[in-house]
């Protein structure tokens, strides 16, 4: 054996309709991903996943020791992204998992990779109708690892003291555990699908706007009904509001639009933006960002069971913005991407992992012009405090009132790392950029 190496519509809904994102015709963005060689010209590529249970690594382990699980394949179909799941949402795993993989192109297995086990922290709110779908599985976050063919991973329970959970070991001694149903899923984002039916006249991307344009738009928008719940004052009166930032659709990265759940979940009002990284890693180029992105979505939809990918917007390292959740990216759709707080907020991720390695300033750019805009149009100050009611978590108890800044990081909803130590740093500098280009 080889040894471990140490290393339906929710609550706050305010109705389900067929909108799409708003319709501007442009080009195919640069970053999208190209089909797989030896496909049809032109032909999309279905994505899959293989979800693999995990096997006991310790048959001869010694009193007190940690359980280890784990997996070594070379016979699985490609896959470009990795996680752990686990049948109990509610059972953290307390412990450590890594992986390697090997190559397809160079057939050579990578170094030991750890994954981000502290994933309980995203999803849908308590007693939503999402969370309490009976589909939703503990998960750890998902790790990019480009194209592969081969597999070995390793999950070891963390023995150290005050952190074990009921177990025992052999001789009757207390020991900790790993949660029940342990799998691998092994995501191949495929090359993106074909839109059908509505989507399909739908843009790729939605360019940028000027100022008087965004102003323009945002009048109809309010005309329309479609920022029901929006606080902007006296129709008449000038909108702080940043100019729309070009933005990638799902048509755009190429969501396969079966795989979520049926229609849009709506929350009343966006009050505040919480910044998140994927914890993802960061090896990976700016024009494999939607793939990234649809393994994310396939891996937070078919692994995790949630209606459709957590977050709002996504950005990448070259400062693209995409669209996440389905539903309209000028609404306030409910997402699934800070427990307790998705309701009245949106969740803005950032492609990559930031604890220790430094956003780039075309990302904190983006941020902040993505959030400029959409909440301007709700008419919410970047520089200013907000209200939020707690929906349940490790800070706030459920009905807590919380005083936030209204472009927070993860962290402050949730006891979390997220959105890692380097980005969160960057918040000030965001919050700063995004009021002045709202003309504050």
């Amino acid at each position: 054996m080889r040894g471990f190496l140490s290393l339906p519509v929710g609550a706050t809904s305010i109705g389900v309709t067929c909108a799409a994102a708003l319709v501007l015709p442009a080009a195919l963005p640069a970053t999208a991903a190209s089909p797989r060689a030896g496909s049809p010209a032109g032909a999309a590529v279905p994505g899959s996943t293989q979800s693999l249970p995990l096997a006991p690594l310790d048959q001869e382990r010694t009193p007190g020791s940690a359980p280890e699980q784990g997996l070594f394949r070379t016979d699985v179909r490609h896959f470009s992204l990795v996680g752990v799941i686990w049948d109990d949402p509610d059972t953290a795993l307390r412990g450590a998992v890594q992986v390697r993989t090997r190559s397809t192109a160079s057939g050579k297995w990578s170094g030991w990779q750890d994954v981000d086990t502290h994933n309980e922290e995203h999803g849908a709110d308590p007693a939503t109708a999402e969370r309490s779908s009976g589909r939703v599985r503990g998960a750890t976050a998902p790790l990019w690892v480009g194209d592969s063919d081969g597999v070995d991973v390793r999950v070891r329970a963390d023995a150290a003291p005050g952190r074990a959970v009921a177990g025992r070991g052999r001789g009757g001694d207390p020991g900790p555990a790993l949660p029940s149903g342990l799998r691998l899923e092994l995501v191949d984002p495929g090359g993106g699908t074909t839109a059908q039916g509505p989507q399909a006249d739908s843009p790729r991307t939605l360019p940028a706007l000027s100022r008087r344009d965004t102003e323009r738009e945002m009048d109809r928008l309010w005309a329309d009904g479609e920022l029901e719940g929006a606080d902007v004052g006296a129709p008449r009166a000038k909108p702080y509001i940043g100019p729309r930032p070009g933005i990638v659709t799902r048509r755009g990265w190429g969501a396969d639009e079966s795989l979520r759940g049926r229609g849009f979940v709506y929350t009343k009002k966006i009050k505040a933006a919480f910044v998140h990284h994927t914890s993802t890693g960061n090896n990976y180029s700016c024009s494999q960002a939607p793939s990234v992105i649809r393994g994310i979505y396939r891996y937070h939809v078919k692994s995790m069971g949630w209606r459709d990918i957590g977050y709002n917007f996504l950005v990448d390292k070259c400062g693209t913005i995409y669209e996440g959740r389905a539903g309209g990216v000028a609404k306030a759709v409910l997402g699934a991407h800070t427990l307790g707080f998705n309701s009245n907020s949106m969740g803005v991720a950032v492609i990559g992992s930031y604890n220790s390695s430094k956003p780039s300033g075309a990302a904190v750019k983006a941020v902040a012009k993505l959030t400029a805009w959409k909440l301007g149009l709700y008419g919410a100050n970047p520089r200013g405090k907000t209200y939020l009611t707690s929906g349940g978590g490790n800070l706030y108890p459920k009905g807590k009132s919380v005083r936030l800044n209204v472009i927070s990081g993860h962290r402050d909803g949730f006891a979390t790392d997220c959105p890692g130590k380097r980005l969160y740093a960057k918040l000030g500098s965001a919050r700063s950029s995004a009021a002045r280009y709202q003309g504050r």
